[in-house]
């Protein structure tokens, strides 16, 4: 038979439960990091305008996005290059 992985391929409707349980999680977080995506690819890339006032955004991709000016930081850097200086 055929096998499917268990993703949302490229031009599907993302499943309705996730996308508001996304929603909900994105409104009520305190810190959202942003990492490795150019923000470009709809409907995902609205889910930062989900965040509440007083929600922290860190964004993390090598090249300019069009909400570089809306974060409160910004590393345009590869993503192994920053988790990698991070000491937990």
């Amino acid at each position: 038979g055929m096998i499917r992985p268990n993703v949302t391929l490229y031009e599907e409707i993302l499943p309705h439960a996730e996308w508001y349980e996304a929603n909900y999680e994105i409104h009520n977080c305190d810190l959202l990091i942003i990492a490795g995506t150019s923000l470009t690819v709809h409907p995902a890339s609205s889910l930062i305008h989900s965040v509440n006032d007083d929600c922290k955004i860190v964004l993390i991709n090598r090249d300019e996005t069009r909400f570089d000016n809306k974060v409160d930081l910004l590393f345009h850097e590869d993503i192994n290059q920053v988790f990698s200086k991070i000491e937990v």
